[in-house]
């Protein structure tokens, strides 16, 4: 194994760690932080036309807020009937994005995933140290 190689599994190794050692909350905000790094990255490979990139990008984003959408639990706060048609309007720029390949379409995508995403931060921030398997249920999601 050379050093390259021993550095991406390293690396893996610890992703996979924090991403089973988080708590709902944690896992709600890094899915948040990756999802806005997917538009970003998707709507500058719309912009520089480079196809593929943008694809698999947009694809990842769509993933995400699919996984958002089932996640969220709509019995527990009244907002979240209005989230959940957010996420659906999310997807649906994001398709769009990707089959008319317009970067205007993901950047409204991002416009408004930003705000959730910092909103998020702030409340995952404010609850208090819990177990995994409270604090998820603060957030409404499953």
């Amino acid at each position: 194994m050379n050093v390259l190689t021993s550095a991406a599994a390293k690396l893996s190794a610890y992703n996979r760690d924090s991403i089973l050692s988080a708590s709902p909350a944690r896992l709600l905000t890094m899915l948040y932080d990756r999802l806005l790094l997917d538009l970003t990255r998707g709507e500058a490979a719309l912009s520089a036309q480079q196809w593929p990139t943008a694809w698999e990008n947009l694809r990842h984003a769509d993933q995400i807020v699919a996984e958002l959408a089932g996640s969220l639990r709509v019995d527990l706060w009244d907002g979240a009937e209005g989230l959940l048609q957010l996420y659906g309007y999310l997807a649906d720029l994001i398709v769009g994005g990707m089959i008319e390949r317009d970067p205007a379409k993901v950047r409204e995508a991002i416009e408004l995933a930003e705000p959730l995403r910092q909103t998020w931060h702030e409340a995952a921030g404010l609850l208090p140290a819990v177990g995994a398997t409270d604090a998820g249920r603060d957030l409404g999601v499953a």
